[in-house]
């Protein structure tokens, strides 16, 4: 299988409707590796959805729990780890993910990913009046961000799930040769 020996944490980054679960899901089995989504992590502690989260404990509750949780999941070993896409606001995160392990930033279009999200009741941030432009204010606030943390970035438009996740194996085995040499 390939990839299989690929060694350490592989940190998954980008908006909501990149596709960090889904390629994070496929990226674990072609690596061997336990795969984790921060955001049902929380879920789970919590016993409630993120929405519910943000109505009882606003935005920065959640942030809290979010740095308390990637904090706990980046220390473990062998993981794919998709995380939420405001993770990259708080330093710490940024830090712990970019110290921890490889981050792979997943970009798509603003116009893409409002595609993707348009029906999803179950993302916060995006019950607006205007949603498209929430997406486009995010991306412009959060790219950067993805960016400066990011070993490696990758667009998830117009490939499909195996493709992607081949591709970012493809890559990592390229990384892991070069320091091995």
């Amino acid at each position: 299988m390939p990839g299989m020996n690929l060694p350490g944490n592989f940190f998954l980054v980008g908006l909501m409707g990149a596709g960090k679960t889904t390629i994070g899901r496929a990226l674990a089995r072609l690596t061997n590796k336990v795969f984790y989504d921060s955001d049902h992590e929380i879920e789970a502690r919590t016993g409630v959805r993120i929405p519910i989260i943000f109505e009882l404990e606003g935005e920065a509750g959640f942030r809290q729990r979010e740095v308390e949780t990637i904090r706990e999941l980046t220390a473990l070993q062998d993981v794919v780890l998709a995380t939420g896409g405001g993770a990259v606001l708080n330093p710490d995160n940024r830090h712990r993910l970019a110290s921890e392990g490889y981050v792979i930033y997943l970009r798509a279009s603003p116009e893409d990913l409002y595609q993707r999200t348009r029906l999803d009741k179950n993302r916060p941030l995006l019950q607006t009046a205007d949603p498209k432009g929430r997406l486009q204010a995010l991306y412009a606030e959060r790219d950067p961000l993805y960016r400066e943390v990011a070993d490696l970035v990758v667009d998830t438009s117009r490939q499909s799930v195996n493709q992607l996740a081949l591709h970012i194996v493809h890559e990592l085995q390229k990384k892991h040769a070069n320091r091995s040499c």
